[in-house]
């Protein structure tokens, strides 16, 4: 019987690897605490989303730790996993942005705004680390998206934030949640049909 953690599952940037996915973790845990506190005492559902966004990250890096030197079918079902993740809280982010629509809250755009500019900062700095790996496998691909979407989101809560303090009015943080639920989902979409084709074709006798 095979082993799972072969010559051929171990990547020549290992080490690497490593070292970026323990800081990005490290990173994102941190943010999704900010970021999920920040939401809940701001009435924001932007910043609830990202955190929802942060969490996922950290669960996706985690995952790409453990498989780092296991076999290239291992990594193709944890990125099949990184998908499931991903649909599941883009599900629940989606389900946040409707309830807080019908809240009509205002949130409080300064706390906004504040929170997202240190997520941002934060995102950056794990989107350049993850930058030079994207291309190496599947597995690092998916951290990789993940930090981009990362960018993206923190960008798009400190627009709902400047917004949010011009009108006083919710729904800037309302349409950038549920922008960042769209995105998470289409990125799960995206992840899982790539490793289901990746699975088939490794599956395949």
């Amino acid at each position: 019987m095979s082993s799972c953690c072969n010559d051929q599952g171990i990547s020549p940037h290992r080490e690497d690897h490593i070292r970026v996915l323990r800081i990005v973790l490290a990173v994102n845990a941190a943010m999704f605490v900010a970021e999920a506190l920040g939401g809940l005492f701001f009435h924001s559902v932007a910043l609830l989303g990202d955190s929802m966004d942060m969490l996922e990250d950290a669960l996706v890096y985690a995952v790409s730790l453990y498989v780092m030197d296991r076999s290239p079918l291992w990594k193709v079902r944890a990125a099949l996993l990184k998908g499931l993740v991903m649909l599941f809280l883009g599900v629940g982010v989606l389900g946040q942005t409707v309830r807080h629509a019908f809240t009509g809250v205002i949130p409080a755009a300064g706390g906004m705004g504040a929170i997202g500019f240190a997520a941002l900062a934060a995102n950056t700095l794990c989107l350049l680390l993850l930058y030079k790996h994207r291309g190496d496998d599947l597995n690092m691909r998916s951290t990789w998206l993940c930090s981009r979407n990362d960018v993206i989101a923190n960008l798009g809560v400190m627009l709902a934030a400047a917004l949010v303090g011009w009108l006083g009015s919710p729904w800037p943080d309302i349409i950038v949640g549920g922008a960042i639920a769209a995105m998470i989902l289409g990125s799960s979409i995206g992840i899982l049909r790539e490793a289901r084709r990746e699975l088939k074709d490794k599956e395949a006798p």
